[in-house]
């Protein structure tokens, strides 16, 4: 008859044993990935030069005020963890993103215009936001196409369209092209990326 376990070593040393390096070296990867991005902002990175950049004023009210040429604003990742909360630091400066229907705008309908958490920049306005069902605050179009930036995605294996604000270039979200008319486009952003300015 055939041994269906012969030139196998079945013992339950051998087995313990290969559980316990399997497990060990899943630990040391999940170790090595939590700890990396410690160890990365350990290392101070040499900011870059400051340089100008366009962006559109508005008032609180959402009046259109001008256009400026303003030094881009830098600060280093110690500044940003000091100015913002972690999670908020996380979405803002390491592009995370927030958990579905969990932020504090995704339903909200008052009036009013969406600025910036980092550096108050003027980003959205209530008129062009709606009801996309994903969960995410979603508009068609930003305030003012100067005031945000948008920048090509590829992790995770998708190509996608990544917006950062102009002025700082916090992490927003990310622009899709299954919007509403009169653009086609929804502006899927974090909440925790904006700061609601009600109208009065």
């Amino acid at each position: 008859m055939f041994d269906s376990n012969l030139g196998r070593d079945e013992s339950p040393a051998s087995r313990r044993a290969f559980l316990i390096s399997a497990a060990a070296g899943i630990g040391g990867l999940l170790l090595w990935q939590w700890k990396k991005p410690t160890a990365l902002n350990a290392t101070p990175a040499a900011l870059p030069e400051p340089k100008d950049v366009a962006i559109v004023l508005f008032s609180d009210s959402g009046e259109r005020l001008k256009k400026v040429q303003i030094a881009k604003l830098i600060k280093t990742s110690a500044e940003w963890r000091q100015q913002l909360p972690s999670g908020v630091f996380d979405i803002t400066r390491n592009a995370d993103t927030e958990i579905a229907f969990t932020g504090k705008y995704w339903n909200l309908d008052d009036k009013g215009i969406y600025r910036c958490i980092g550096c108050d920049n003027a980003l959205f306005d209530s008129t062009t936001k709606f009801e996309s069902g994903t969960g995410w605050p979603s508009f068609w179009a930003p305030i003012a196409a100067e005031n945000v930036t948008e920048i090509r995605d590829s992790t995770f294996g998708m190509a996608r369209t990544a917006v950062a604000c102009t002025e700082c270039d916090a992490h927003l979200g990310h622009v899709f092209d299954d919007g509403p008319q009169p653009t086609g486009l929804r502006y899927c952003m974090n909440s925790a990326s904006l700061r609601f300015v009600k109208s009065a």
